[in-house]
């Protein structure tokens, strides 16, 4: 652990030479078309396709750090256009055809966002590849045939989801007592921070001002206030994810949960014949506590997964700097699915945040009266949902019809989170029942899923 690093953002940065350096301060007061609150993906996104559609628009983003200094530059690196939440929550706000039109127009994120790549001369080590879930247990192997089940129900194709044995999942990687897997096709692995410091620079040529290291301190109609003056704008789009606590007036809006990953040192090509894992897939697992890992591009293993699931009111990581006791589950978790690892030493750790809605359901609108729109509650998949927030909130910016602006998840706002000590006592509850769940089924053979998993999900309306 003492010659690992921890912190210092991620080890995504690191890959690049170090932590970039800072773009200007807002120079005083600035009036624009559009003011863009946070330049992680979504705020890049919206931006990039607003010149696209109107290249004369003025767009000034504004941001606390720097440009990637949030999700979109400590994620997995799972671009997968893939859709976890509650697909009947979304009935309340559209219908089956909206939901099952939302899931099509997420999974074509993929290759829009490999399109804008190559247009835009963007490296971020994008590899097309699976995405495998594995089964370790039966309970969880059961798990599996239901969640495919329920992709099919909602007209998935099945090349995009389909499940397959134990003998030829271990084929794709030797997991340790795996039992099958559910393979989702047409996802891409990336390099999350190139990609996003590759996208502000893109959005930069084309005339946004990006101004770093400012704190935003209010927004309302026609206005951001910030330490370094006023932004007056008729459009203000609020692209802050898991820092929107931190607004005034956003506090219980979407709670920080955190996520943490740990990195390997780069791994011996005979150790990679020991695992085959020579296609570059991305894999998790059907765990209650769920884990995620992909092949980096200089041959590491990145493993990620839940740390210390939330902080007391709402509170953040600092750069990145992740627990002791966070790294060791990490290495469990790593080992008991990749024993063949247990040589490597980790090279690397860091934690992040993911802004989750009361309802655990992504939504992406804008308010006419106030002029301020929004997206984020990724909850985990936002590399790819990101780039189909910019779109939409492109066209809501600029009053247009599409395809996109009458999807289910449009405008969607769901009741806000609890206050303390209750939405503390709920998350930690939930994940702790998690970890019970994983325990009991494993002490019980893992033939059947624990009802401690159900309860949980009851608990925080999942």
């Amino acid at each position: 652990m003492d010659a690992m690093k921890n912190g210092d953002v991620s080890f995504w940065y690191a890959d690049m030479g170090g932590l970039p350096g800072y773009r200007p301060a807002l120079p005083g007061d600035v009036d624009v078309d559009v003011c863009i609150v946070g330049a992680g993906y979504t705020g890049l996104w919206t931006a990039y396709y607003l010149k696209a559609a109107n290249p004369d628009l003025s767009i000034a983003i504004v941001e606390k750090e720097f440009a990637g200094f949030g999700a979109s530059g400590r994620n997995g690196g799972w671009c997968s256009g893939g859709f976890s939440w509650n697909r009947s929550k979304y009935l309340s706000s559209g219908t089956r055809e909206g939901v099952i039109d939302f899931e099509r127009q997420l999974r074509g994120t993929v290759d829009e966002v490999i399109r804008v790549c190559e247009a835009e001369g963007i490296d971020a080590n994008i590899r097309r590849t699976d995405c495998l879930t594995f089964a370790c247990t039966p309970a969880q192997m059961q798990r599996l045939r239901a969640e495919q089940a329920d992709d099919m129900a909602w007209e998935v194709p099945q090349a995009r989801s389909h499940l397959i044995g134990a003998a030829e999942a271990a084929a794709r990687i030797r997991i340790k007592d795996v039992q099958g897997a559910l393979v989702t096709g047409g996802v891409a692995r990336v390099q999350p921070a190139k990609l996003v410091r590759g996208l502000a620079e893109a959005v930069e040529r084309k005339g946004v001002a990006i101004y770093e290291q400012i704190t935003v301190t209010g927004i309302s109609k026609g206005r951001v206030t910030t330490n370094r003056g006023t932004v007056t704008a008729h459009r203000i789009v609020r692209a802050t994810e898991g820092f929107t606590h931190g607004i005034p007036g956003n506090a219980r809006e979407w709670i920080p949960l955190n996520s943490a990953i740990v990195v390997t040192e780069p791994v011996p090509e005979a150790m990679w014949e020991d695992l085959g894992w020579t296609g570059h897939e991305v894999f998790g697992d059907a765990s209650h506590a769920y884990c995620y890992a992909q092949r980096t591009q200089d041959n590491r293993i990145a493993m990620g997964g839940r740390g210390v699931p939330y902080r007391f009111g709402s509170k953040t990581d600092v750069n990145g700097e992740t627990q002791r006791e966070t790294v060791e589950k990490l290495k469990e978790i790593l080992y008991r699915m990749l024993p063949q690892t247990r040589a490597l030493a980790l090279d690397h750790a860091w934690c992040g945040v993911l802004g989750v809605p009361r309802d655990w359901c992504a939504t992406a609108g804008l308010d006419r009266q106030t002029g301020i729109g929004w997206a984020g509650g990724y909850v985990g998949l936002g590399v790819s949902t990101s780039n189909l927030s910019g779109q939409t909130l492109a066209d809501l910016v600029l009053d247009k019809q599409t395809e996109r602006t009458t999807l289910p998840w449009v405008n969607r706002k769901p009741r806000k989170w609890e206050v303390e000590p209750f939405r503390w006592l709920g998350v930690h509850g939930m994940y702790w029942l998690y970890t019970l769940a994983d325990r009991r089924e494993a002490a019980r053979g893992g033939m059947r899923t624990s009802r401690l998993a159900t309860l949980a999900n009851r608990i925080v309306g999942r």
